[in-house]
């Protein structure tokens, strides 16, 4: 028995002088939860994502990877673009993995299942590259933050580009929160054209051949331009199917859309001197930001740095940024009190976290596609920056 117990205090001493150091370890890292599509339908979305997270923490910590002395420590979480799987992967990043701070995800519809978790657990979640509005509207609460563009600012962008008196509208999106709220803000955004048919289709569609003929039937008549308007993610688009009707010859029907990945471009080639308005596009931004994430890319995967890239550096800088402010207190209400309102240098030029909806006012890029043989995408030209001034976009969580 004496034995046992002289055991049992070698045991307890021996842990307690552990402890101090695995609590000093603790204390030393900040841990950062990725949940995003690793796999599944915007698995491409993902991998630019955590690329541009990862090279944004590098950028903003000069390389050190550490805060105020403190290492950041980034966990990987596949979601797989399902709503249920990206809500347990948040609450057992927050609970298990002891996450201080979560980015993502890459579904609209992933997102708004993960809203409740951050609010549940009281940890931010800083939404990239989720693009719906109620993520910042109407489903929204104070520990959601987001660096990606909303529906609005995507709509009002695409609205500069296109609304002009008696042009008529046919939009073919996707029957989702992002194709729907993105429409939903499109109608709104619209001053002068006139949406004629809104074509929602099933995210996994493949053949568009239906759908595109109701937006047809619904606009041929049509006095005046027309144009179908194309809100879409994804591998499998409908440019494809919209370049081989040749619809601008057969009706006058032309083909507009917004910025996507450059694979997702390529067949912007079929449209040239089609506008709209883009996020980004890595020849557009002139700022030192944007030229340090283009040679190192280029310097790392031998190519440019594409959409969502851009838009995981701007999460990565906007982190570092806030815990520097902070002094690496990663406090859920200091963190929030100090991101309010706070202004960031992106591959985009300066970010503002709007204090009422934490959403990321920024520019948007109006341009004109050109076929360059040395591409093999259609390349968006900027026509112009619109700023973040310029564009009221509504704020929708009734805070």
């Amino acid at each position: 028995m004496r034995l046992t117990t002289r055991r049992f205090a070698l045991a307890a001493a021996t842990l307690a002088a552990a402890l101090p150091g695995l609590t000093l370890a603790a204390g030393n890292e900040i841990r950062i939860a990725h949940v995003y599509s690793k796999t599944g339908p915007l698995e491409a979305y993902g991998k630019q994502t955590q690329i541009g997270l990862m090279m944004g923490l590098q950028y903003a910590t000069g390389g050190t990877m550490t805060v105020a002395g403190k290492k950041l420590v980034v966990i990987e979480k596949d979601d797989q673009g399902k709503p249920d799987v990206g809500k347990s992967l948040l609450a057992a990043a927050y609970g298990d993995d002891k996450a201080d701070i979560a980015v993502g995800p890459s579904s609209s519809g992933v997102a708004l299942a993960m809203l409740p978790v951050a609010e549940e657990y009281k940890k931010i979640l800083l939404v990239e590259p989720a693009v719906a509005d109620s993520i910042t509207g109407d489903k929204w609460n104070k520990y959601i933050f987001r660096t990606g563009r909303n529906s609005s600012q995507d709509a009002i962008g695409n609205a500069v580009a296109s609304d002009i008196a008696g042009l008529n509208i046919g939009v073919l999106a996707q029957d989702y929160a992002f194709g729907r709220d993105a429409v939903k803000a499109y109608k709104e955004a619209l001053k002068k054209a006139k949406i004629v048919h809104e074509e929602y289709l099933p995210t996994a569609t493949t053949d568009f051949t239906a759908g595109i003929q109701r937006l047809v039937d619904a606009l041929k008549d049509k006095p005046g331009p027309k144009v179908i308007a194309v809100v879409w993610a994804g591998a499998s688009t409908p440019f494809g199917a919209l370049a081989a009707l040749d619809l601008q010859k057969r009706y006058g029907i032309a083909v507009g859309s917004g910025g996507n990945i450059l694979p997702a471009m390529a067949a912007y080639k079929q449209f040239p001197g089609m506008e709209g308005a883009t996020y980004y596009y890595f020849g557009i931004p002139k700022n030192p930001v944007n030229e340090w994430l283009v040679a190192n890319h280029y310097k790392q995967f031998k190519a440019p740095p594409d959409f969502f890239t851009a838009g995981g550096m701007s999460a990565g800088i906007a982190i570092v940024e806030a815990l520097k402010k902070t002094a690496g207190d990663t406090t859920t209400n200091k963190l929030i009190k100090t991101m309010e309102g706070m202004s960031f240098e992106t591959p985009k030029g300066k970010m503002t976290f709007r204090a009422e909806d934490h959403q990321a006012m920024q520019s948007m890029y109006h341009f004109r596609i050109k076929v360059d043989p040395a591409f093999p995408w259609g390349v968006p030209e900027l026509v112009r920056e619109i700023k973040p001034e310029e564009m009221a976009v509504p704020i929708r969580n009734k805070r």
